[in-house]
């Protein structure tokens, strides 16, 4: 079982930064593939970023790549996703998720979100 819990979101104007973290409890944090994830109202939800257990290998997805940032202390029970450059269109609610699998095939645990709000 894991607990995930989100905080950094806000109210940012565009081309601003926000770091986002996601503290997780219990023991094997490390067992987990990390993602972020966003939803906005009246839309499908989307996937952000990714990361492997290891924090050696990332992913994300077109929208964000090149702006957005994520990694991971293990140590801490913590994965971050740092953004760059915010556009209005990042306005959702963002989730951190943890995947057994090695493909991220399946999410099982996750937050309860923290929005984030770009002001044009």
């Amino acid at each position: 079982q894991v607990q995930l819990v989100e905080s950094g979101g806000g109210l940012v104007q565009a081309g601003g930064s926000l770091r986002l973290s996601c503290a997780a409890s219990g023991r094997t944090f490390s067992s987990y593939v990390m993602g972020w994830f966003r939803r906005v109202p009246g839309k499908e939800r989307e996937f952000v970023a990714r990361i492997s257990r290891s924090g050696g290998i990332t992913y994300y997805s077109d929208p964000v790549k090149g702006r957005f940032t994520i990694s991971r202390d293990n140590a801490k029970n913590t994965v971050s996703l740092q953004m760059n450059s915010l556009k209005p269109e990042d306005t959702a609610v963002y989730y951190c998720a943890a995947s057994p699998t090695d493909w991220a095939t399946r999410y099982d645990y996750w937050g309860q979100g923290t929005q984030v709000t770009v002001s044009s």
